[in-house]
């Protein structure tokens, strides 16, 4: 006869009968899986094609900035908003050109003059007998696949057939954009492919089974469809634009954050298992145990996210957005998806470490985060102050930190159009290649170009085209585009044309474009850091119904942010030879890590807290939680970090930068901080942890 069903205490083992439970926890699992299968057809189905149809490119700066007003006042011109394709005629062995090779030039020039929508070009200009430039006009605020097409014709019309040793190379702002693009052609489906490949080998090391592994890629997997899809049918009616580089972060955000459930949950699920021969009754426990933990941290993500709608580049509240819709849509599926299609076949899932009731669950093992919790009690002072040296010598590095990235130290592999301004630049000024726009009232204009002028760094002042409104004037630079000599230069232009009287004098232009770019990036940084700081307390407080556990947690959080940002700038200047940090870099390395670097923080801290309402003091509580959660934090980071280097297998360094320092970010969390400094700090606090809450009392009582 078998022994009489009981409620088990919190370790304790439930040897009740399975073959009498009731039908509708299998029905709800089939259920739930028929459901999701019929809803993912109809968003393939009826939604747009996903985030990635976006444009590739584009800054969206505010329209208070000079270069936005710039960019709207050339539409108002007859030639409208153009920019100048540049062909740079040379020869390979930089031997001057030769008469006959003029005469081809000039010849290709009539060529090239036809091309586009806004044709015409300019004569060919030879400087210093070894460079012939030809300049074609392109219309600017053409979609970036009518750029790339209009620029690869230039490309082609150009170099087609030319005889040895003579060379074309188009550069000029239309060209940038467009080599800028050929980053993401594919990028989509590249960064898929590489996430995919990295989450199933670390899944298959992890679960050492043959089958495990494929139920959360599956389920992660189609998580990201789904919210590729859905954050290209939602954004246009929240407004927000999202470029291919967000689109590309928003699978890296899902894989990433959508494993992580998956971890715990399984992890959470096989101790069940080990306590009750059901395993609907396990999963149900599993589910108890590890939705709140789920929720908090996929909440303080979400919200740490839409904080970038505060940003005044449309693409960072892009990014914002598509990363929150993409973070909800992780947690439904890791909450509702995965559950049932865990439970649904059975303990033979685990095979060949099918886990057997009576079994010691994780926290009663003794295994290494045992070990390492034991090591850390008897001198967590001691350890609480080594770590912390640690994560004070790494953000040390942040001491000779540069940012400001250079247009031609953008790429990691040299595109033609960076090719093409290196040339001209052994010619003609560096920033003859991207002129700045200067434009002011015709009564003025005289004036103003003559202000102009005087401007040290100023190469040179062409007049251009005028109406009744505006009169336009090109000026170029000595300094290359997206240089720090380059950016005082255009500062210095814009107070010197200001104070002449009435002028209403603007500056704009591709290099202007860039320097506002970067300043409103310093304005947004300083608008979502101290949101994201208040929402990741508030939720810890929320959480933990404590003070001083969410205080010190924050601490960590920041500290560990330093710390990585410091290790990578090292990584950068003698691995990889980065002049500097993109200016975005900063602020999307902060959110990220912050964000889901806090994920690790609930779920070793909740597990703590739990174990505590059930009965243990915090110091053998927080010891079990890291012996249950240690392994499963330990591999949630390693995956996270290794999801976040696949951003790398982009030639945009920028993108490069961000996956190196959330990902070396986030192994400083997993190895060292959550499982070693923060587990001290808890030792040292004991019930003062808690405060104001005392949840020892209620075990006391």
């Amino acid at each position: 006869m078998p022994p009489t069903s009981m409620r088990p205490l919190r370790h304790g083992v439930d040897r009740s009968p399975a073959p009498d439970r009731p039908r509708r926890p299998r029905l709800t699992a089939w259920l739930v899986l028929l459901l999701t299968v019929l809803g993912l057809g109809a968003v393939f189905a009826l939604g747009p094609a996903g985030a990635s149809t976006t444009e590739a490119t584009g800054t969206g700066l505010p329209a208070s900035s000079q270069s936005a007003k710039v960019a709207e006042i050339v539409k108002t011109f007859p030639s409208g908003a153009a920019a100048p394709a540049i062909v740079v005629f040379s020869n390979t062995d930089d031997s001057p050109l030769t008469s006959a090779q003029q005469q081809l030039i000039a010849g290709r020039a009539a060529q090239l003059a036809a091309l586009g929508p806004a044709p015409g070009a300019s004569h060919p200009q030879v400087t210093a007998g070894k460079v012939a430039t030809v300049a074609v006009l392109l219309p600017t605020g053409a979609p970036d696949s009518e750029n790339s097409a209009a620029v690869a014709r230039v490309r082609q019309t150009a170099s087609q057939d030319l005889p040895a040793p003579l060379r074309a190379q188009v550069t000029g702002a239309p060209a940038v954009r467009a080599d800028i693009g050929k980053v993401f052609q594919g990028a989509d489906t590249t960064l898929l492919i590489a996430t995919a490949s990295v989450v199933a080998v670390l899944l298959l090391i992890t679960y050492r089974s043959p089958i495990l592994w494929l139920v959360p890629l599956l389920v992660v997997g189609a998580a990201d469809r789904a919210a590729d899809v859905l954050v290209g049918a939602l954004a246009p009616h929240a407004g927000v634009t999202v470029d291919a580089s967000a689109a590309g972060i928003l699978s890296v955000l899902v894989f990433g954050a959508g494993t992580d459930y998956a971890l715990l949950l399984v992890s959470r699920y096989r101790d069940e298992l080990h306590l009750t021969e059901d395993r609907f009754t396990a999963m149900a426990r599993a589910w108890r145990g590890t939705a709140p933990a789920v929720l908090a941290s996929g909440t303080t993500v979400v919200l740490s996210l839409l904080t970038l709608l505060a940003a005044e580049l449309t693409g960072n509240r892009g990014l914002g957005f598509a990363g929150a819709v993409g973070i909800l849509t992780a947690m439904v599926f890791g909450l509702l998806v995965l559950p049932a299609a865990l439970v649904l076949p059975g303990r033979w899932l685990f095979w060949p470490l099918v886990p057997k009731v009576g079994d010691p669950v994780a926290a009663d093992r003794r295994g290494l985060w045992t070990r390492v919790g034991q090591t850390v009690a008897k001198r967590p002072a001691q350890v609480a102050v080594a770590g912390c040296a640690v994560l004070l010598v790494l953000a040390s590095g942040t001491l000779g930190l540069k940012t400001g990235l250079a247009q031609a130290d953008s790429f990691r592999t040299t595109p033609e159009a960076i090719l093409g301004q290196r040339t001209l630049a052994t010619v003609q000024p560096a920033g003859s290649v991207d002129p700045l726009t200067l434009l002011a009232t015709p009564a003025t204009g005289d004036q103003v170009r003559e202000a102009a002028r005087r401007v040290p760094g100023v190469s040179s002042v062409t007049p251009g085209s005028q109406t009744d409104r505006w009169a336009r004037a090109d000026v170029v630079l000595d300094a290359a585009p997206g240089t720090p000599a380059s950016d005082r230069t255009i500062d210095r232009l814009r107070r010197e044309v200001a104070q002449v009287p009435g002028s209403q004098a603007l500056v704009g232009g591709a290099t202007a474009q860039a320097l506002d770019t970067a300043r409103a990036n310093t304005h947004d940084t300083r608008v979502v850091v101290p949101l994201v700081l208040a929402i990741v307390l508030i939720v810890l407080v929320a959480l933990l119904r404590a003070v001083v556990a969410p205080l010190l947690l924050v601490a960590t959080v920041i500290a560990s942010y330093f710390a990585a940002l410091g290790a990578s700038w090292i990584v950068f200047r003698t691995v990889y030879d980065f002049p500097a940090l993109d200016t975005n870099v900063p602020l999307l390395s902060f959110l990220f890590l912050v964000a889901l670097g806090v994920d690790y923080n609930i779920f070793l801290i909740a597990r703590t807290r739990e174990d505590t309402l059930a009965g243990h003091d915090t110091r053998r509580a927080v010891l079990r939680a890291l012996a249950s959660t240690g392994g499963v934090i330990t591999s949630a980071g390693v995956l996270l970090a290794a999801v976040f280097a696949v951003l790398g297998v982009l030639p945009l360094i920028t993108l490069t930068q961000i996956g190196v320092i959330v990902g070396l970010g986030v192994l400083l969390d997993t190895l060292l901080v959550r499982t070693v400094v923060v587990p001290a700090l808890v030792l040292l606090a004991g019930r003062r942890f808690w405060w104001p809450s005392h949840p020892e009392r209620r075990n006391d009582a």
